[in-house]
């Protein structure tokens, strides 16, 4: 491969060419955005001009710029718009210019990359191109001058090769990966706002049925960065999600953008304000419930929620009394936002569970409430009890089984009670109604972790 300099093409177009006011914009976007201890492995951020989507993108960058002293390398991935590439497409250049100074490639990665089927080197696809090149201001000024990037091109790949390249560079903690992606395009506002948050949803979920080309122009990087997401357990939250009309004000015919951060399920944690707003939400729908004859919740809510508190999620709702279980109901798969799943849990706990009576008025003050938030259930390959009982981790996994249209899920909290790892898979058999020692080939076992937290915790 020749030595040589990518030049930067939409400098002036997209985003400052003078290095004074592009540094001051960048670092203002990030500035701008919403403090948080997230601690992301990936994001996904949008590539419009930065007086467009350059806020939204600082939402994403500001997380990354808290791990500057860890991250050295960005895998960043963003889609074609000028030319048609089968497959994905690399620079042959082993820098890229900007207005803030040059960028090293990671070239050891790259010419490792370029030999596998269906890469193509070319300079040719990167002309004009600007899905990657607005993200390089971002990552120097929230990385730093010596971080190595590795910029992917993604075009029409063939099925799971964005996949495969992420688990080629996934790499450790000093590896970012970043996707570059817009949202839906040139809605009426209303529209736009509607689609984009269901697109959010479904990226919070992790479901593959999101990525749609009318969605998310960056959907084949999408795409592959959920299915590790899926595969490596992490847990994503919406930063930022809005569009051009909230930026620069014409709704007649708007672009989305979204900020998202992946991180991994189990270092994952909401902020003790979180927490404590969660805690009492629970107390309060019980409390009305008592109140009022065991009425469902009604949620008012006023004001503006964190997006820690809207993101998709699905959570156990946990009651006790004096260390003795009072009610304990939640979901399995995220299907609504944290907010609802944890009030509408809280409320079935304390009236829904069929193995305890209501609630009363008496026991109200002394009910202890907890919170299980469910990281995404990974398939276990086990072909016996045995291997399910080896592959265990005590005091960590969460267990989910399901045969014979039966199923049954065990919190990590249960492994207090059974310690043994047999006896924990043979109990959560009979609470879903099969014999203890029941194995069929149609067994599944799904492994998940949790977030938990008590009034302890939030203290």
């Amino acid at each position: 491969m020749t030595t040589s300099l990518q030049a930067a093409g939409v400098a002036g177009l997209f985003y400052p060419a003078d290095p004074a006011q592009l540094a001051a914009g960048v670092d203002a976007s990030m500035a701008r955005a919403v403090a948080s201890d997230l601690a992301p492995k990936a994001v996904i951020a949008p590539h419009a001009g930065h007086v467009y989507s350059g806020d939204i993108a600082g939402a994403a960058y500001r997380l990354l710029a808290a791990r500057r002293d860890q991250i050295k390398r960005v895998v960043l991935l963003g889609p074609t718009h000028k030319m048609a590439v089968r497959g994905v497409a690399l620079s042959p250049a082993d820098a890229w210019a900007t207005p803030l100074g040059p960028v090293a490639v990671d070239v050891t990665a790259r010419d490792a990359l370029a030999r596998v089927a269906g890469v193509t080197v070319s300079p040719a696809p990167f002309e004009g191109e600007h899905s990657l090149e607005v993200h390089l201001p971002f990552i120097q000024r929230a990385l730093g001058d010596d971080v190595q990037v590795l910029p992917i091109l993604v075009g029409h790949p063939a099925p799971g090769q964005v996949a495969d390249i992420l688990e080629r560079q996934w790499g450790g903690p000093e590896t970012a990966i970043i996707v570059s992606s817009d949202l839906s395009h040139f809605h009426d506002y209303d529209t736009a706002r509607a689609k984009d948050e269901e697109t959010t949803a479904g990226i919070e979920r992790l479901s593959p049925d999101v990525c749609q080309g009318d969605r998310a122009c960056g959907f084949f990087g999408i795409d592959g960065l959920l299915e590790h997401a899926r595969r490596r357990d992490l847990r994503v939250t919406a930063l930022d999600v809005r569009n051009s009309g909230d930026t620069q004000g014409d709704r007649s015919r708007v672009v989305g953008y979204g900020a998202y951060a992946f991180e991994y399920a189990h270092a994952a944690r909401l902020d003790t304000d979180a927490r404590k707003g969660l805690l009492d939400i629970a107390r309060a729908v019980v409390r009305h419930a008592v109140m009022n004859d065991g009425a469902a919740p009604q949620l008012n809510i006023n004001g503006a929620l964190p997006r820690s508190l809207l993101a998709q999620r699905a959570t156990f709702v946990t009651l006790n009394i004096a260390g003795q279980l009072r009610g304990c109901v939640g979901s399995i798969v995220p299907q609504r936002s944290l907010l609802v799943d944890v009030a509408d849990n809280a409320w079935r706990a304390g009236f829904g569970d069929s193995r305890f009576s209501p609630i009363t008025a008496a026991e109200l003050e002394h009910l202890d409430f907890h919170v299980s938030i469910l990281s995404t259930g990974r398939r276990m390959a086990v072909d016996s009890e045995a291997e399910l009982v080896r592959a265990l981790s005590p005091d960590t996994d969460g267990l989910i089984i399901h045969d014979q249209g039966r199923r049954a899920l065990f919190l990590p909290s249960v492994w207090a009670q059974v310690q043994d790892p047999l006896q924990f898979v043979r109990h959560l058999k009979l609470k879903a109604g099969l014999p203890a020692d029941h194995w069929s080939p149609t067994f599944e076992a799904y492994r998940f972790v949790t977030e938990s937290f008590g009034a302890a915790d939030v203290a």
